[in-house]
């Protein structure tokens, strides 16, 4: 028993490190790709556009249709050899593009830099399969700390690297990152992978029959969906508010990244003790206080006069970032048959990403009807809706406090 406690938080230290690069290696290019599109050719402004949000886009659309694929085959073949192929083909490709000299080429790089996407989800189905179950929501608390703090300083990193070198060379060193990723998965992640029986491997049924309970399962996935539009469809538009609110005068891209970063932090700081608090206390406690309290914090940000008002209700954006994402998956796992654990996290990648496209297009579009402070109200309405869905659906949501889930 005690070995197998080492192993589990063995592969909780590794994989922490590489969701950190992976988070890290995702999220640094995005602040200057735009300005990357820029130097590969001669465009108008509505071109330039145009092709920035066909690259940023094109990535999140194929990871959104070739997840729940992978996570298929992580069921059959285990789920290690998922992060070998993700994290080696990431470091190629990645790589590659700081080679280009063509959109199109960028474009189809980002395009396969979607297909190899799915670093992170089998490392939380790996963590889920390899942590005894009551161990298993501070085990992905942790984990998510990973990821987080990764995409909160990926930025910053990509930033100062294009900036002291070039983003050419940005590029290609965050590819060395990720091949370093592949190295260490490789040679320190265990995984006790047992093939599932044959019957199980060839059940007629459909995916969503094999679970005790398909109704909680699409409802959070669907969750999963809504959260990551509520905290995408503020990213087009956060330095805009940001100016607003500042009157133009001022360090605005300063204070527009340290607002912009401040969700991040809090959400590092939270997830591992909410997820021990799921772990003692009862999961669907955690998930109620996320969505009341995301609820609560969302809401009055589409009001606010002081750029101090908004910092503190971004930080405790994160707080409740650090209670709803976590324990989503900590819910999936423990209501997912093992042999199906890689498939229900990719599915769940799947719907992150429909959330990120979403998000992205959704809060543009209600900047424009409604000013900056509407996509506040619309996330928080957005969220208010999930929040009564899992009510209807997830009935011990209903009374939190009679149960420990």
């Amino acid at each position: 028993m005690k070995g197998a406690l080492e192993g589990w938080r063995r592969n909780l230290a590794v994989l922490w490190l590489g969701t950190f690069i992976a988070g890290m290696g995702f999220s640094e290019v995005m602040p200057f790709l735009s300005l990357y599109v820029s130097e590969l050719g001669h465009f108008t402004r509505g071109q330039l556009t145009m092709y920035s949000g066909l690259t940023y886009a094109v990535t999140f659309f194929v990871i959104a249709v070739v997840s729940p694929l992978w996570g298929k085959l992580a069921d059959r073949r285990g789920r290690k050899i998922m992060l070998l192929r993700s994290s080696l083909g990431m470091a190629v490709v990645i790589g590659a593009m700081g080679f280009v000299h063509n959109i199109w080429m960028l474009i189809f790089l980002r395009f396969l830099q979607g297909l190899c996407a799915g670093y992170i989800p089998n490392a939380s189905a790996l963590i889920a399969t390899e942590t005894p179950k009551e161990s298993s929501g501070t085990a992905i608390g942790i984990l998510t700390t990973g990821y987080v703090s990764g995409n909160l300083i990926g930025p910053i990193l990509g930033g100062v690297l294009a900036q002291v070198f070039s983003i050419r060379l940005t590029f290609i060193i965050t590819g060395i990152l990720l091949l370093i990723v592949f190295v260490l998965s490789l040679t320190l992640v265990h995984e006790n992978y047992h093939p599932a029986p044959i019957t199980a491997q060839k059940e007629t049924g459909s995916l969503l029959s094999q679970f005790k309970n398909p109704t909680l399962i699409v409802t959070l996935l669907v969750s999963t969906m809504i959260i990551q539009m509520g905290n995408n469809s503020i990213t087009p538009i956060i330095s805009l508010y940001v100016k607003q609110l500042m009157h133009n005068v001022g360090p605005i891209t300063v204070v527009a990244g340290i607002i912009a970063a401040l969700p991040g932090i809090s959400t590092l700081l939270s997830a591992p003790r909410l997820g021990h608090l799921g772990d003692t206390r009862g999961t669907d406690r955690i998930l109620v206080f996320g969505f009341v309290f995301a609820i609560l914090m969302y809401f009055p940000q589409g009001f606010v006069s002081s750029i101090w008002t908004l910092g503190l209700l971004r930080f405790m954006i994160g707080i409740s970032d650090g209670a709803l994402f976590p324990t989503v998956q900590t819910l999936l796992s423990k209501n997912t048959p093992y042999h199906l654990t890689g498939t229900i996290f990719s599915w769940n990648q799947s719907f992150q990403a429909l959330g990120s496209m979403l998000g992205s297009l959704l809060g543009g579009v209600v900047s424009n009807w409604f000013d900056y402070n509407g996509v506040f109200i619309f996330t928080a309405l957005s969220l208010l809706l999930n929040f009564i869905v899992v009510l209807i659906f997830i009935p011990t949501m209903r009374h939190p406090f009679k149960n420990k889930a």
